[in-house]
């Protein structure tokens, strides 16, 4: 084996084969946590005070810590102080000379930092009431950035959190506070109970001057005992007057019903805390007891009943966690599908039984899947049980694979082994596994006691390969178009592997007739797929159905293509086909149509003009309207674009006023707009957002609206001195951290050679003349500095080449990829083969040049590079389809 203890730096990238030497020697006991927040208010403060204490068992005498610091000012060993020049190096404590025959207590004193990149312990400064929040997120090795600990995920242990902060601050973990002591210089110190044994990536802690709100869940178990669950919903004070609390704290009470019956296995972590931060990285994260989400779900503005159905959505996915990932941990990330695949499905099927939302497949049809079906045509595509050989790996797994890809493959295999026994061996996995870590096998197991069949065939065909299966109804007929013969086919090519994709489908295939403009469906028939083909026979003997529909039920994981005579029916026809399931089946795969330049955009367009109008949906709704934008942005050919975007733009202005004032048509319609309007068309429409209201379109101008507009007017060219002078006016008056980072994006977004220059010097530094940028300020100035031509960014590309290694190899992960993503080159317009494209030459060459730099890095250059040549292969198709 490897040595493990081999001393390198930098070391933060904990490797698969360190992490299993570890477990192998390493049984943790408990682990006492105290922080010392009470200087976060100060601007000055960089740094808090960390002591963790960590009681274990060694089988070695020789181990490492994880602790990513400031400094390192004592580490006792069962009670003596070490060299800490022989131990600390890097992000590591490197112990020697431990017991192997009974327990070790070592106890790290430190300095940990304050975040400003959302990874750790984030600190925000509101900046409409100047008050300070923290945070924490780790997933999935961040807990070392704030305290020393074993940080993977099959190490666990009971965590007993002590913090102290403001005297008027809320301060949480996920446990209950049990003790609480006042100190005479303004603080506070609260101690909380220790947590069953958990990993280090899901303990949290928040801190800050957070409005709370507060209820009760209280339900009868099985067995007759009463459960009671104490809930919190929490949001910065600001934010108070928009927080609909009551309702999250309702959503989170169904939810635990249904979840109690699901897996007849009680809520195991206590008290149940809901808390909305800012900055936040990600949609949210399921820590125990105390689950953190993004304060984008606390709407300041009108929200649709999409966006209301999609924070259900997140709601649900993060109490799955609680027996998914919390309960039962995967041992290693190859493993992540484990608990993120089964949240995702598990989740959008509580969204759909346990609340109000009706839709909830429908959109997962329409928004997750697609980003399952693009990740998964990416050259970087994986299988769901994935290879990782260490954190950075990891970190990038947490992908449209193992999400939405995994969810799709769980959804067919409660088809395929039937609901009940996907339930019974979800029932007997928690039972068995509880508090422990497990792999692929073990819930393999669980699935053929509790169906009865082997299951090995069915994980190798759809866990362990990689790609998108295709189908497709062929059929013969003859002279009078009587069909002689029909048969569903799968086909594709792993891109792994080269072979074949063959996969077990269990699913319907529906036929439909046009009848006075409404599609009406006139069979829907069972069909399990298990080789290449299997017979229709149900079509045979009949006249060509207008649309044949394989997947009618959205049951399996695939794209269609289309029969000609489906596809023509569907182009023309899309408003009548009203149940909405199928139709976002469709709309998807005519939307991988164009991306894969076997239906050209322009046509595409015309059908969402022609048709989207009609969709009630308001999640169907938003995802066809953002692909209009994109259609015409970026998979278009260049010299079709204006003429189509003043069409769309007359198009929707006319929306504008046929739907309900108010409505969440006419509020999608509007932003939709303003994302048009970058372009300078819908000019008119700015102009009245930005004017006196009410406005002749009805439209309620929102704080979304208003900035969207202002950033509109930027990309436009059009923010001269006075608009600008007006722009900073409204901020002023209402400075919340949307509308400051708003102006960060206007401002970048200027048509302005001098003023892409500062923005992109700005992201390349992640600085500005007031400092460090923030996550979210970084990102909102890459969003602005993107919104130019690509003759206007193109003097930044030679720049941007040469900057990546040295950003990658010197910023946190997460800041690393928001400057690499957000200053990739990646609009595009066709000009020439496209092979001669110099973005698309440049990126090829850097990869070949630069075959040794961390693979990380490669996997975003390569999904960028990948999405730059799918949108050009789109333009060249486009062109010659006109």
């Amino acid at each position: 084996m490897v040595d493990t203890l081999e001393r390198y730096a930098p070391n933060e990238n904990l490797r698969r084969d360190e992490a299993a030497w570890r477990a192998e020697n390493i049984t943790w006991h408990f682990a006492e946590v105290q922080l010392d927040l009470g200087n976060a208010p100060q601007p000055s403060a960089t740094s808090f005070g960390s002591v963790t204490t960590l009681n274990f068992s060694s089988a070695r005498s020789e181990t490492f810590i994880d602790f990513i610091h400031e400094s390192v000012e004592e580490v006792l060993v069962n009670g003596t102080a070490i060299d800490l020049s022989a131990a600390v190096l890097d992000s590591r404590i490197y112990l020697e000379n431990l017991r192997t025959d009974v327990p070790n207590t070592v106890k790290v004193t430190g300095q940990a930092l304050y975040s400003r990149s959302g990874e750790g312990l984030h600190r925000f400064v509101d900046p409409q009431d100047g008050e300070t929040y923290l945070y924490t997120q780790f997933e999935p090795s961040e807990a070392r950035r704030v305290f020393a600990c074993f940080e993977q995920p099959d190490l666990k242990t009971s965590f007993r959190f002590t913090l102290t902060g403001p005297s008027a601050w809320h301060l949480a973990s996920n446990q209950p506070i049990v003790d609480e002591v006042f100190h005479d210089d303004g603080t506070k110190t609260v101690a909380c109970s220790p947590t069953p044994p958990i990993s280090s990536y899901i303990t949290a802690v928040l801190a800050g001057p957070y409005h709370v709100e507060r209820g009760e869940h209280v339900q009868e178990l099985p067995d007759g005992e009463e459960l009671v669950i104490e809930l919190a919903a929490t949001c910065r004070a600001s934010l108070a007057e928009h927080f609909d609390g009551q309702e999250i704290l309702d959503l989170t009470s169904r939810g635990l019903n249904y979840f109690h019956e699901l897996f007849d296995y009680a809520y195991p972590w206590g008290k149940y805390d809901s808390a909305f931060v800012p900055e936040y990285n990600l949609g949210a994260m399921e820590n125990p007891g105390l689950v953190t989400f993004t304060e984008r779900y606390v709407f300041t503005s009108h929200a649709t009943e999409g966006q209301y159905e999609q924070r259900g959505n997140t709601i649900m996915h993060e109490m799955a966690h609680m027996w998914f990932g919390d309960l039962v941990t995967m041992k290693w990330w190859d493993d992540l599908w484990l608990k993120e695949s089964f949240a995702d499905y598990i989740g959008t099927l509580a969204n759909d039984e346990a609340t109000d939302f009706t839709t909830a497949w429908t959109t997962f049809a329409a928004r997750r899947k697609a980003w399952a079906y693009v990740a998964d045509q990416m050259p970087t595509t994986h299988p769901i049980v994935a290879d990782i050989p260490d954190l950075l790996a990891a970190d990038q797994n947490f992908d449209g694979i193992t999400y939405a890809k995994g969810a799709s493959v769980l959804k067919q295999l409660a088809a395929f082994v039937g609901a009940d026994a996907f339930r019974n061996a979800a029932r007997s996995y928690f039972r068995k596994h509880a508090y422990s870590n497990t792999s692929l096998e073990d819930f393999l197991q669980a699935l053929e006691t509790a169906s009865g069949r082997d299951m090995r065939q069915w994980a190798d065909a759809w866990l362990k390969t990689s790609g998108v299966p295709k189908l497709k109804v062929n059929y013969s007929t003859d002279e009078q178009g009587v069909i002689t013969q029909a048969q569903l086919d799968q086909f594709g090519t792993d891109p792994v592997t080269g072979q074949p994709i063959v996969r077990p489908h269990v699913l319907s295939v529906g036929a439909y007739e046009l009848r006075g403009g409404q599609l009406v469906r006139t069979d829907s028939v069972p069909v399990e797929l298990v080789g290449s083909s299997v017979a229709l026979d149900f079509l045979v003997g009949r006249k060509v159905p207008d649309l044949i529909l394989p997947n009618d039920g959205d049951e399996t994981y695939a794209l269609i293509e289309f029969d000609a005579e489906s596809r023509a029916t569907l182009l023309e026809n899309l408003s009548g086909l009203s149940d909405s399931l199928p139709r976002a089946t469709c709309w998807a795969s005519l939307w991988d149509a164009v991306r894969s330049a076997t239906l050209d955009a322009q046509n595409y367009v015309e059908a969402v003009l022609a048709h989207a109008h009609t969709v009630a949906d308001a999640g169907v709704f938003g995802v066809l309207t953002d692909q209009l934008v994109t259609s015409i942005s970026k998979y278009v050919a260049p010299e079709l674009r204006a003429e189509l975007r003043s069409r769309a733009a007359e198009v929707l202005t006319g929306w504008l006023t046929t739907f309900e004032p108010g409505s969440d048509q006419q509020t999608t319609t509007a932003r939709t707009l303003t994302r048009l309007a970058r372009a300078g068309v819908a000019g008119d429409v700015i102009d009245a957002f930005l004017g006196e209201q009410p406005n002749k379109y009805q439209t309620t101008v929102d704080e979304q609206l208003l900035w969207n507009s202002y950033i509109a007017l930027a990309a436009a060219g059009k923010l001269d001195e006075a608009a600008e002078a007006k722009m900073h006016e409204a901020a002023q008056k209402n400075p919340t951290s949307i509308a400051l980072n708003a102006v960060r994006t206007a401002l970048a977004a200027r048509p302005v050679p001098e003023v892409k220059e500062n923005a992109f010097d700005t992201v390349l530094m992640a600085r500005d003349d007031k400092g460090e940028l923030s996550n979210d300020a970084l990102s909102a100035t890459a969003l602005g500095f993107a919104m130019g031509s690509a003759a206007l960014l193109a003097p930044f590309e030679e720049r941007f080449w040469a900057a990546i290694l040295p950003v990658f190899e010197t910023m946190s992960m997460e800041f690393s990829t928001r400057v690499i993503e957000g200053l990739y080159p990646g609009h595009q317009d066709l000009d020439g083969a496209i092979e001669q494209n110099h973005a698309l030459a440049a990126a090829s060459a850097w990869l070949e040049e630069n075959a040794q730099a961390p693979s990380a890095l490669k996997r975003i250059l390569l999904e960028e590079r990948a999405e730059l040549e799918r949108s050009l292969n789109a333009q060249a198709f486009s062109r010659t389809s006109r």
